[in-house]
């Protein structure tokens, strides 16, 4: 029996979600290590969720420092098939004003020093990643804002830096001369590890300033930030609230068969620990030896 179907990942400034009720801790080990906090486990309108503090309550891990694996394969633990991620980011362009909420369907990676794949180790996979981000999850949280009385824009793409530093203005020019929408720091593996996971995935990015391309970018005040950051997470509350409750029970998207021809190791090649630590994973198409 599942201990949860529904996964919300909350970034800066999110670090519990008001509403669940019949709480619990779930601690969890992974093949892949610790996640970055227990999961906590409850009820909202009426559905089984997990909620994860991306960084840790007291917000105590880098982006770089991230167990992205270990956390998405917690919440496949769970039994979760969907994941809602809640991001903080900077605005690339002028139509994204603070306290709006960008749902991305794109992605452009800028990391250099992190592992984003779950395989390996002897077993080669190669999913399909045009389309990086659940559309019909997309939907359901583009018509949440607009329940909540959120602005929410469906479309865009997220350029994920490494960081923890932002960017330069150079670089943050550049990413304006290439279209890019909003810029942020982590969530790309998710996205990528939810979809080698067969998980429905989809980013609710929270528009906190502009970047530093902005001429007004040095006048913006910790203070302000802080007051968005509360606003937003208000509001991020607001529509996980709302996408819970209108989610059907069914999936009806392609991301829970990812992997139906992605695996292109024969299986009797796999070694026997691989195909162990990836159980989960994997299973459904190869089965454990040994």
């Amino acid at each position: 029996m599942p201990q949860a179907e529904i996964g919300i990942i909350g970034g800066s400034g999110l670090y519990s979600m008001p509403g669940l009720t019949k709480l619990r801790e779930v601690r969890l080990r992974t093949p892949f290590g610790v996640p970055s906090d227990a999961y906590i486990c409850g009820t909202l309108e009426g559905r089984k969720v997990a909620f994860l503090a991306r960084h840790g309550r007291g917000h105590r891990l880098l982006p770089s420092e991230l167990n992205f694996r270990a956390n998405v394969h917690g919440f496949k633990q769970l039994g979760v098939e969907r994941i809602i991620s809640i991001s903080a980011v900077g605005s690339l362009k002028e139509e994204h004003k603070p306290l709006d909420f960008v749902i991305p369907d794109q992605f452009f990676d800028r990391t250099r020093h992190r592992i984003d794949t779950f395989f390996g180790g002897g077993v080669v996979v190669h999913v399909a990643f045009a389309d990086p981000v659940c559309g019909e999850l997309a939907k359901m949280v583009e018509s949440a804002c607009a329940k909540a009385g959120v602005r929410g824009k469906r479309g865009g793409t997220y350029v994920c830096i490494e960081g923890p530093q932002f960017s330069t203005k150079a670089e943050s020019n550049v990413y304006r001369s290439l279209g890019m929408d909003v810029i942020g720091m982590t969530n790309l593996q998710e996205a990528k590890l939810a979809r080698e996971a067969e998980l429905c995935y989809v980013t609710m990015a929270m528009v906190t300033d502009y970047d530093c391309w902005h001429p007004h970018h040095d006048s913006v005040t910790v203070d302000q930030i802080v007051a968005v950051l509360t606003k937003n997470a208000e509001n991020a509350c607001a529509v996980v609230r709302e996408s819970v409750a209108a989610m059907p029970r069914a999936r009806t998207c392609k991301c829970g068969s990812a992997l139906a021809h992605a695996i292109m190791t024969d299986p009797k090649k796999i070694p026997a620990a691989t195909l162990r630590k990836l159980k989960l994973i994997i299973g459904k198409y190869v089965k454990t030896r040994g």
